[in-house]
């Protein structure tokens, strides 16, 4: 086993999940819904307490094992969370009611994110998570820094693709759009961007207040 392998997996086996995150991971798992590993979720859940995240939109719901995890680090912000899959909705409230989260910290928006994030208030959010329609991440994380305040972040896990953005020979839509979000985000002054290997990967963009 090589160096990097044997860190990723002592990074898997040491990060110790909550049993009710745990018990939303496994629902999402039935529903081929899938979730954050526990190790990006961990990630999250610190950068929401660094944060101080008062207001977190989720582009992708799953099973609520994501949100639980920002929530987890931000315990008084509110996450509004879109997802087009109504079954995906309705594990998230389960999982929430589960983990004795008060409606009032959740709100669960069917529909498109294409179609509800331009409604949505621009510097208006202090994080934004991108996880959903692969083929869509440059638009949404285009909204995502639309909508997230000066100093506030959007965070894009699963940003490695299982292996494939870092192999020049995947030339799929996916894997080049990811390639692509890397290569302009590092380049841009309009973010901070830092790109994890924990995991799935994570690619974090903190917007910049302009001069």
């Amino acid at each position: 086993m090589s160096e990097q392998d044997a860190n990723a997996r002592y990074v898997r086996e040491a990060i110790v999940e909550p049993d009710e995150i745990a018990r939303a991971r496994a629902h999402a798992v039935e529903l081929g819904a899938q979730p954050i590993s526990a190790a990006v979720g961990a990630q999250i859940a610190v950068l929401a307490a660094a944060t101080a995240a008062r207001s977190i939109v989720e582009i992708g719901t799953g099973a609520g094992v994501s949100g639980l995890w920002l929530l987890r680090g931000a315990p008084k912000a509110v996450l509004t969370s879109i997802d087009n899959e109504p079954e995906h909705l309705a594990a998230a409230r389960t999982a929430f009611q589960d983990a004795r989260i008060p409606p009032t910290r959740a709100r669960f928006i069917a529909g498109r994110a294409a179609d509800v994030l331009p409604r949505m208030n621009e510097a208006a959010y202090d994080i934004v998570l991108v996880d959903a329609d692969p083929e869509n991440v440059i638009e949404y994380v285009e909204h995502g820094l639309r909508l997230v305040r000066a100093g506030g972040t959007v965070l894009v896990p699963r940003i490695l693709a299982g292996g494939r953005v870092a192999d020049p020979v995947q030339r799929d839509d996916v894997t080049v759009a990811y390639r692509s979000l890397i290569q302009e985000t590092q380049q841009s002054p309009a973010v901070l961007a830092a790109l994890s290997t924990v995991g799935e990967g994570l690619l974090q963009l903190t917007s910049i207040a302009a001069a």
